[in-house]
C-alpha cells in the first residue's frame, strides 16, 4: 500500500526543492554564501513556511544574521517566482531561519570523541598500573 503524506508536507518538500534551486540560480547577492536548505516547515493552513538553513563554515546564528536578513528581504521576490511556477492557490509567507541543530550536532560528536579520548586515556593508565601490580606478583610468587 502506498505511503500517504500530507498535503503540508507534500507543499514543504516542493518549497524545499523549489527555493533550493530559486536560491542558487537566481540570487546573486553576495553575502549569501554556500547555503543548503534543511527542512521546511508549512502552517496547517498552508499560510505560512519557515525555512532552516545552513551555512557552509557557520555554526552560529549570530553568524548567520546577515545570510538570515538577505534570504528574508528576498523572500518577495522568492514568493512571487514561486507563484509562477506552482499549481497553488497561493504560496505561503517565507521566513528564513538559521538551523542551528547541525552545529549542535557537530559540538556534540566534539563532546563524545574527547570523551572516548579519555576514556581511552584512563583505560591506559589502569592497564599500565595493573601490569606493574602483576610484574610485583610474579617477582613475590615465583610462579
Amino acid at each position: 500500500m502506498a505511503r500517504e503524506f500530507s498535503r503540508t508536507q507534500r507543499v514543504a518538500d516542493y518549497l524545499q526543492r523549489e527555493l533550493a534551486t530559486l536560491i542558487q540560480q537566481e540570487l546573486r547577492d553576495p553575502r549569501l554564501g554556500m547555503i543548503s536548505l534543511t527542512s521546511v516547515d508549512v502552517s496547517r493552513d498552508l499560510g505560512y513556511a519557515k525555512i532552516y538553513y545552513t551555512q557552509l563554515g557557520v555554526d552560529s546564528e549570530e553568524e548567520a544574521k546577515e545570510t538570515s536578513e538577505v534570504l528574508n528581504r528576498a523572500s518577495g521576490f522568492l514568493r512571487s517566482q514561486l507563484s509562477r511556477e506552482a499549481t497553488m492557490r497561493s504560496v505561503p509567507k517565507l521566513t528564513f531561519r538559521f538551523d542551528r541543530s547541525v552545529g549542535r550536532g557537530r559540538e556534540m560528536e566534539s563532546l563524545i570523541s574527547e570523551a572516548k579520548a579519555s576514556d581511552k586515556a584512563l583505560d591506559s593508565l589502569r592497564g599500565d598500573a595493573g601490569d606493574d601490580a602483576d610484574a610485583d606478583d610474579n617477582s613475590q610468587g615465583g610462579h
